[in-house]
């Protein structure tokens, strides 16, 4: 049977990057993408890459009935339109920070409250490597941000193996592209200033700590820099162990953890041009990369990590959490692989 799916801010890249993996996604009809500023423009007035796509934007405040509604709207925005979405649809995947953590007092310390609190408990994070278990019949589901997935992906098989406990010291330096500032833009998203930069824009207190603390149970010491890039997020993470790791242990902990996973693999000091991951290689994939590296020196381990911050950190995992939810085949719609070589993603 053919799932009715809507998304709602379909005019900004994320709701884009939605529209074109449910337009090829086998169990799901795209019937209504909701813009504000584009009604009654055709998507691919504002999505050249979905001219094909016979949809126009129509307004948010006339919602279709579907089976899922996707919501890509900016942070806000879902919590308080929360219940019109569910009087239209009975699954709602939201790709806001709106439903990500479990408590009101975490979104009073690290965002500016929650007017619908009672939604929390009810919501599933949609990151299947982490929470596969609990997504099956999930009718709220919330797709993590793309700088706290590429590093709860590195970091949790030395969890899963024991390696780490939580106690540990773990600095994370996350590089993004421009994509994760939306299509809103502003002057720091302006061409002449954001070429060529390697700019830290959250040297410290960025709000993707508080999902990483929430799932891994582990309190960072996280940067996030901003980079020449269009998608792409890639973390390094330097943890210091209380014992000794071998890279036997890694291997066997990353094996563990990821080799059922349709999605990840680990890249770590193989032979060619890219020997860890990098970015370029997944853009425009539902695939993460993990990859490790020992200082024995400093008794530190060197943990990096790349998704495509629109898919993987976004889109993509919302699609993926929904097929889990949804119990459809997990892979559906996200099967593509990408390009090389491809430019700068």
């Amino acid at each position: 049977m053919t799932l009715r799916a809507s998304v709602v801010g379909g005019s900004g890249f994320t709701g884009g990057e939605l529209l074109r993996l449910l337009s090829q996604h086998p169990e799901f009809e795209v019937v209504q993408a909701t813009s504000r500023q584009y009604e009654r423009k055709t998507v691919g007035r504002v999505h050249p890459n979905l001219r094909e796509l016979d949809l126009r934007f129509s307004s948010p405040e006339e919602l279709e009935s579907v089976d899922v509604l996707f919501a890509a709207t900016p942070h806000g925005v879902s919590m308080q339109h929360v219940d019109t979405f569910f009087e239209s649809a009975d699954t709602v995947v939201d790709l806001s920070a709106d439903f990500r953590l479990s408590t009101e007092a975490q979104y009073d310390e690290w965002y500016d409250g929650h007017v619908c609190p009672e939604y929390l408990e009810k919501a599933e994070y949609a990151l299947p490597e982490l929470n596969r278990e609990n997504l099956p019949g999930a009718e709220l589901v919330a797709s993590g941000g793309c700088n706290a997935t590429a590093t709860i992906l590195g970091l949790k098989p030395l969890f899963d193996a024991g390696i780490m406990s939580g106690d540990e010291q773990v600095v994370v330096d996350v590089k993004v592209g421009s994509s994760e500032g939306g299509a809103g833009g502003g002057d720091a998203s302006s061409h002449p200033e954001r070429s060529g930069i390697v700019r830290p824009y959250a040297p410290t207190g960025h709000r993707h700590e508080a999902e990483i603390e929430e799932f891994l149970g582990l309190s960072v010491s996280f940067t996030v820099h901003a980079v020449d890039m269009v998608r792409g997020a890639s973390a390094t993470c330097h943890v210091f162990p209380s014992s000794k790791v071998t890279k036997s242990d890694l291997w066997g902990a990353y094996r563990d953890s990821y080799s059922e996973e349709p999605f990840m693999r680990t890249v770590a000091g193989g032979g060619g041009v890219y020997r860890y991951p990098e970015p370029k290689v997944v853009a425009g994939t539902n695939m993460g990369e993990v990859g490790f590296e020992i200082d024995p020196g400093n008794r530190r381990l060197v943990v990096l990590s790349a998704i495509d911050n629109m898919m993987k950190g976004s889109a993509g995992q919302a699609i993926h959490g929904a097929n889990v939810a949804l119990g459809l085949e997990e892979t559906a719609g996200l099967e593509a692989t990408g390009f090389h070589p491809v430019g700068a993603p």
